[in-house]
């Protein structure tokens, strides 16, 4: 294949990766990658084609983990040269990353770091190494509940939640492979457990959202500081974290066994919470018959994501794979839709879901109902490739 030349920083760089992206695609996959068709469409859809946010987030991070993916799988320049472009709009050449303030100590932030480290391995470029640095050091400092656990922000004193698993300790078991820091993989595992002891239902086995430790919050319950309900894409933020996590996990690690058991019980709750009807994920996962509850597509892109790679990896029993692949099935026949110039969408995904802050969001049942519902959201576009890219190695 001819290799597109790249010019990063201008408007016609976009217009020019993106024609020479599709140009590859139309003669390259076969007809059934999802993955590598929502990369090329997802190039051209998100931040307005400009291949980068505006300001250093979380979201970034889904979808560049999800191209990574697709990178590996095809080999193809044109990706990776996305990926180093999306992220060198923020990274100076001294390694400070724009737009971050290490002050906020906002676990959101922590996730494209995975990314720089990415970019460190495969270019040797010491930005990236020092940028991802400052992250860890982020993390060496961040505020922490009285039994560790990281708070979600500063601003959300004495609180966990679910997102922020996913958030922090990927980066933090890769970082802590990478730089040989042995000790981190104790704290590692302590957030799981943590979060898991303060924050599962014993009946359902799904986890609540939220943790308030100090129980001020409104939406904490008077005696176990939990949220009232259990979101969709919290529960897949948590099951993608484990299973990343496990990757970098040192194989004879005393707390190793503690992880693999906490996904097998994340898998089991997840399975059975699955609408039969639409074979997806709903909002709010207990309630799938509930007044205005819907099929989410973001969390069940994440679900299928979790369990065929866990299963894949070894971390889960084999029979996990029927609901893999059913569940992938009616995510294509629900939320993928046909776009321009033979791209597709993704439809259904909530645009985003929290606790507290202002204006005051009470975890309350009406309030995940009332979030709107959006087309190529970049978490939910990520999720998807993530999952595609699963299924791909799973039919390999």
């Amino acid at each position: 294949m001819k290799r597109c030349k790249f010019f990063h920083g201008s408007l016609f760089a976009g217009a020019s990766l993106f024609c020479c992206l599709f140009t590859a695609f139309a003669q390259g996959p076969p007809a059934k990658d999802y993955a590598e068709l929502m990369t090329v469409s997802a190039i051209k859809h998100l931040w307005d084609g400009k291949g980068h946010p505006e300001k250093w987030t979380y979201e970034q991070g889904v979808v560049l983990k999800g191209i990574e993916q697709v990178w590996k799988a095809t080999g193809k320049q044109e990706y990776f040269d996305f990926i180093r472009s999306s992220v060198d709009y923020f990274i100076e050449e001294d390694g400070a990353i724009r737009t971050y303030k290490i002050e906020d100590y906002n676990i959101d932030n922590i996730n494209t770091g995975k990314t720089l480290l990415f970019l460190y391995r495969e270019t040797g470029e010491e930005k990236y190494r020092i940028a991802a640095d400052t992250l860890r050091e982020q993390l060496r400092h961040h505020p922490r509940t009285s039994e560790g656990g990281f708070w979600h922000k500063k601003r959300y004193p004495w609180q966990m939640w679910l997102d922020g698993l996913y958030m922090g300790e990927p980066f933090y078991a890769e970082y802590a492979l990478e730089f040989n820091e042995e000790g981190s993989f104790d704290d590692i595992a302590r957030q799981f457990i943590l979060m898991e002891k303060h924050s599962r239902d014993a009946k359902t086995g799904l986890l609540y959202h939220g943790w308030d430790e100090s129980g001020e919050q409104e939406w904490a319950d008077d005696q176990t500081g939990r949220s009232p309900h259990f979101w969709g894409r919290a529960m897949g933020w948590y099951g993608m974290a484990l299973v990343d996590v496990l990757d970098y996990f040192p194989p004879d690690h005393p707390k190793r066994d503690s992880l693999l058991a906490i996904l097998n019980r994340f898998a089991a709750a997840v399975s059975a919470s699955r609408d039969t009807r639409t074979g997806l994920w709903f909002q709010v996962l207990d309630r799938p018959g509930g007044k205005g509850n819907y099929p989410e597509a973001s969390a069940s892109c994440m679900f299928v994501y979790a369990l065929a790679k866990g299963v894949r990896n070894g971390y889960l029993p084999e029979k996990y794979m029927e609901t893999v692949s059913s569940g992938y099935e009616a995510i294509l026949d629900r939320f993928i839709s046909k776009a321009e110039e033979g791209l597709i969408n993704l439809e259904g995904t909530v645009s985003v879901s929290g606790l507290g802050g202002d204006p005051y969001r009470d975890g309350s049942y009406a309030y995940y109902l009332s979030e709107p519902v959006v087309v190529n959201d970049p978490k939910g576009v990520g999720a998807f490739i993530l999952a595609a890219s699963e299924m791909n190695l799973t039919r390999q």
